[in-house]
């Protein structure tokens, strides 16, 4: 009996390209795991209403972590226009099949590092190395939201005098989005970034929030980072605006090592660190909760390209990476990450983002050759 249970979920369009480019890496580490295979996306939200069937979470429940690839969203019409006939009409609505098993599975750490791989052609500068803890399951990204607006939540709105001047609106032609953040979600996020931070012996973590804006919700969480960073004197703790982030990530990358934040702050300096050390081609996550983990490349599923072998995917290596160190197999991780190290400073192998012609299997291949 193998020793782990790991669910592959390759979703949609190049999800299953990438990750069909991984499998031959993992198996050449000789993990000792069993592979099953799920299902999850585009796909399965238009022949059954559900992109998260009941079985695929009920195939995590009964592994030990999960390496997903990419999945299609589509915008609230589009996705209802896209259904099987025999499902219209019956009050389904299409809801992000990741952003459910980050919220059902309280995988709450979005762990996303963003390091300059030496000979990446594409890195901004070379030796950057950030790392984010995005909260994963609050924030703008809650999904508590109204349009037309229900007159429940209107008088609620109503009694903050802010309000005002959408107080005569029609239901119809205003939308509400919720940002709901908790004491123990703030402080959960902002703690697994200290711990993380004197684990890996990094020196400091950064904040990045709008309390001047946003003063309840951001206030709650600068508050919060302030009470978590006494209990970590040896790290230096620092916040910033996410909008002065973005300025200074570009000028200065080599002034952060730790960045924390709320679910969408942490989604665009995520994308925007990402760019910094060669785009989404090189962008893993790892969705991280108590006791399970789903890991994952950043990218979109990029329909257009699928079955093409073309997009780069050197993510989902890393992604497999971070999966292998937190099940433990550190030896395992320190040695796909070393293959991929060689495979882009030697530079013979590249795909079309890099300026090169490799194709998706064709970087498997290099780096199980580095193995």
């Amino acid at each position: 009996m193998a020793k782990y249970r790991i669910a592959i979920l390759p979703g949609d369009g190049v999800g299953k390209d990438v990750i069909e480019a991984t499998m031959p890496v993992l198996r050449k580490l000789a993990v000792d795991a069993e592979y099953i295979y799920g299902d999850i996306g585009w796909d399965f939200w238009r022949k059954e209403g559900n992109a998260l069937p009941d079985r695929t979470k009920k195939l995590l429940k009964e592994t030990d972590a999960c390496l997903f690839g990419a999945i299609t969203s589509k915008p609230k019409e589009d996705a209802a226009a896209e259904l099987d006939p025999s499902l219209r009409g019956k009050g389904l609505s299409y809801f992000s099949p990741i952003v459910r098993l980050r919220q059902e599975f309280d995988l709450y750490t979005n762990l996303r590092p963003c390091k300059a791989y030496p000979g990446n052609p594409l890195n901004y500068k070379e030796n950057i190395d950030l790392v984010i803890f995005r909260e994963n399951t609050e924030g703008s990204y809650a999904g508590v939201e109204f349009r037309p607006l229900p007159d429940v939540v209107r008088s609620a709105l109503a009694t903050h005098s802010k309000f005002k001047p959408f107080a005569n609106v029609p239901a119809e032609e205003i939308a509400v989005s919720t940002r709901i953040m908790t004491k123990n979600g703030c402080r959960r996020i902002v703690k697994a970034a200290f711990e993380y931070a004197r684990a890996k012996n990094r020196k400091s973590v950064t904040l990045v929030e709008k309390p001047n804006v946003l003063r309840e919700t951001g206030g709650l969480m600068l508050e919060t980072a302030r009470e978590v960073a006494k209990e970590f004197p040896d790290i230096v703790f620092k916040d910033a605006n996410v909008d002065a982030i973005c300025m200074w990530l570009l000028k200065n990358p080599f002034d952060y090592e730790i960045l924390v934040a709320e679910n969408l702050f942490g989604d665009i300096i995520s994308d925007l660190a990402a760019q910094l050390v060669g785009g989404l081609g090189f962008a893993c996550s790892g969705n991280i909760g108590t006791d399970y983990a789903v890991f994952e490349p950043t990218h979109g599923s990029a329909p257009k390209y699928a079955g093409m072998y073309k997009v780069n995917p050197i993510a989902t290596f890393l992604a497999a990476e971070l999966m292998l160190e937190w099940l433990g197999e550190t030896a395992k991780a320190r040695a796909l990450d070393g293959a991929v190290a060689e495979v882009i400073k030697e530079g013979k192998a590249r795909t079309y983002d890099m300026g090169g012609k490799s194709t998706s299997l064709e970087m498997g291949q290099a780096v199980v050759a580095k193995l």
